[in-house]
């Protein structure tokens, strides 16, 4: 996230309390005259011999203080004492400045302060590196001393426009007869998931509640419970690898209706992001949406959640692959594969180096290699050309609209391999050409999801979204013959090429929601355990209902063009899960596990037998 990123809309006024009665950021010429009282903290301090002068700085900004031995020799003396970061308390009066001295790149800077007394509140040490965004700071830096990194501007920025989003999504929803409900966060662990964050119950030894991963089955029974409208500003918890764009704990806007279908789901969720972008930064979204089917973004695009800021797609070449004698493609159609293709744009020039770079990236994605020729007249020579006929390249270069300074990509094998790799390629390209601009927005619905994924190290169907999405009517009487063709009626919102939202009408008969469950090899049994309280809820009247989740730290992070959702989130871990400040996780009390029934022991070891809260299977 650049620290010259613009503030979000205007910081709220700072109310007066007994430490100031102006906020520093907020002091404008009309205030010349005025005596005010400032608290804040050092941002700089600059000695020009008789004249001392600082730049005071709190939440709303910064104004430049003179300190001057005429105005308050007293003042001017303790003002020899300051360093960066103290914390202090100025009166003074409000003066403008000189045409001559004004900084415009400051608000308050055709005015500044006078100051007649000055109260140090608090000392700081030297910092482990300054707030003013002029060093580049590791991370890991930044997150052990998160508090002196969230004084930045650009974090600051960040909470700022975090909270204006947030505010104006539940003035939306609540205007519109949502209820703000809260959801419990010691449940029941359930399976089809991620892993659980458990916590063991010490009133009920041996066993454990669960952390929520989403608040899924409540807000469902909510709508059983006839709330009709619902949503919360939820944490959820997921014990997952982590990623740029992934954290252990997030928070989403959960939202759920009664008695409503996907079109109705739309209009509020449409209607609360655009509130959202009004409100954070002045944006106004266009309205519709517009609306993708899968497996049109699968095949003009490699995958559900496209760039839309850019249009650039993806070409069958299967006609050109049987039309040669490269061996790798044609192997790849034989074997129920694909072959696609992409232009190039502006790669023409690209080195041999460059090239073999390419092919080991795409190749850590699992395609077997990648195939490229240059765009010669009207024509494709060099790499793989040899291997086909002219027309044949002629014809695949008029398909992707190739230019001269073009080359034409080509990847050919299994199906989700490939079209990874050319949607990795197709990503790095917008990069490399500038079309993804800061800024800019290009929003979508993806609709006619598949309502199950084959697992295939399981040898089982899995759910694509979770098992209580609601079946495509049209395909209910395929569910048991043909899992695979089913669709489902699910709907992810996509943004700048990430998915920022993902809801589904939900099942609400209780015998389609048991064929489901077996569908996913639940037995009778199993069911019962993880699902039985919900099934007999879903029995006793629950009305249709339909409900999304938005992602607020990713479509914070894409708000800002910031490169991880940990540069939105006030306290965020590392990639390994940890909080670098406070050095969590940690150990604790062995008195606390003992309480808890609960005996540690180094991987691969067993207990000693006899040891508090072991059991046989314990170290497993």
């Amino acid at each position: 996230m650049s620290e010259s990123t613009a503030p979000v809309r205007g910081s709220p006024i700072l109310e007066a309390t007994t430490y100031r009665t102006r906020g520093c950021g907020e002091l404008r010429p009309a205030d010349a005259g005025r005596q005010v009282r400032l608290a804040g903290w050092v941002d700089s301090r600059r000695d020009h011999g008789g004249l001392v002068f600082i730049d005071l700085r709190d939440r709303s900004g910064k104004v430049q203080v003179v300190f001057s031995p005429e105005r308050s020799a007293e003042a001017h003396a303790a003002a020899a004492e300051l360093r960066g970061e103290y914390v202090v308390q100025v009166e003074g009066e409000v003066v403008r400045r000189s045409s001559d001295t004004v900084n415009p790149k400051l608000p308050t800077g055709e005015v500044e302060v006078t100051a007649r007394s000055l109260k140090i509140l608090s000392r700081a040490q030297p910092l482990p590196f300054p707030v003013d965004g002029a060093a580049e700071v590791a991370e890991e830096t930044r997150l052990k001393w998160r508090f002196i990194d969230l004084r930045r501007p650009a974090m600051q920025r960040a909470l700022e426009l975090r909270h204006r989003m947030l505010l104006a999504v539940r003035e939306h929803l609540s205007s519109r007869g949502f209820w703000e409900v809260e959801t419990p966060l010691l449940g029941k662990s359930t399976p089809e998931g991620a892993r659980d964050y458990l916590v063991p119950a010490r009133l009920s030894p041996g066993r454990f509640y669960a952390l929520p991963q989403s608040p899924q089955l409540y807000k469902q029974l909510l709508m059983i419970a006839g709330c009709d409208r619902y949503f919360q500003i939820a944490k959820c918890l997921r014990d997952e690898d982590l990623r740029a764009d992934r954290q252990p704990e997030f928070t989403q806007i959960d939202v759920e209706m009664s008695f409503a279908s996907f079109e109705d789901v739309v209009d509020v969720a449409e209607g609360f992001v655009c509130a959202a972008f009004r409100a954070a930064l002045g944006v106004e979204l266009p309205r519709p949406f517009p609306r993708m089917k899968y497996a049109d973004c699968i095949n003009l695009y490699g995958n559900d959640k496209p760039d839309l800021r850019y249009d650039l797609q993806l070409v069958d070449a299967a006609d050109f692959a049987r039309a040669g004698s490269f061996e790798p493609f044609r192997r790849a159609l034989e074997e129920g594969g694909i072959v696609r293709a992409l232009r190039g744009v502006g790669w023409g020039g690209m080195s041999r180096k460059e090239m073999d770079e390419l092919t080991r990236e795409v190749q850590a994605l699992g395609a077997g290699g990648l195939g490229w020729m240059r765009v010669k007249g009207e024509t494709l020579e060099g790499g793989i050309a040899k291997n086909f006929p002219d027309d044949a390249r002629r014809a695949l270069r008029a398909r992707l609209s190739a230019e001269e300074g073009d080359v034409a990509l080509v990847i050919g094998g299994p199906k989700k391999s490939t079209n990874d790799a050319m949607a990795f390629l197709r990503n790095k390209l917008g990069s490399a050409r500038g079309w993804k601009r800061p800024g800019q927005f290009a929003i979508s619905w993806v609709v006619d999801f598949p309502l199950f994924a084959w697992n295939a190290d399981e040898g089982r169907w899995e759910s694509e979204h979770h098992p209580f999405t609601s079946p495509n009517p049209e395909d209910i009487g395929r569910l048991e013959s043909d899992p695979g063709s089913v669709r489902s009626y699910s709907y992810d919102l996509v943004l700048n090429g990430y998915e920022i939202a993902s809801g589904s009408v939900r099942i609400h008969d209780p015998e389609l929601q048991t064929r489901v469950f077996r569908v996913l090899r639940l037995t009778d049994e199993e069911i019962e355990e993880k699902f039985g309280f919900f099934r007999r809820a879903l029995s006793y009247g629950a009305p249709p209902h339909a409900g999304i989740a938005v992602g607020v730290d990713r479509l914070v992070a894409i708000m800002l063009d910031a490169p991880s959702i940990r540069d939105v989130i006030a306290f965020p871990k590392t990639q390994r899960g940890q909080d670098l400040m406070t050095e969590a996780p940690s150990e604790v009390n062995p008195r606390q596990l003992r309480e808890l029934g609960i005996s540690v022991v180094a991987q691969g070891e067993k207990p000693q037998a006899g040891a508090p809260g072991a059991r046989p299977d314990a170290g497993r």
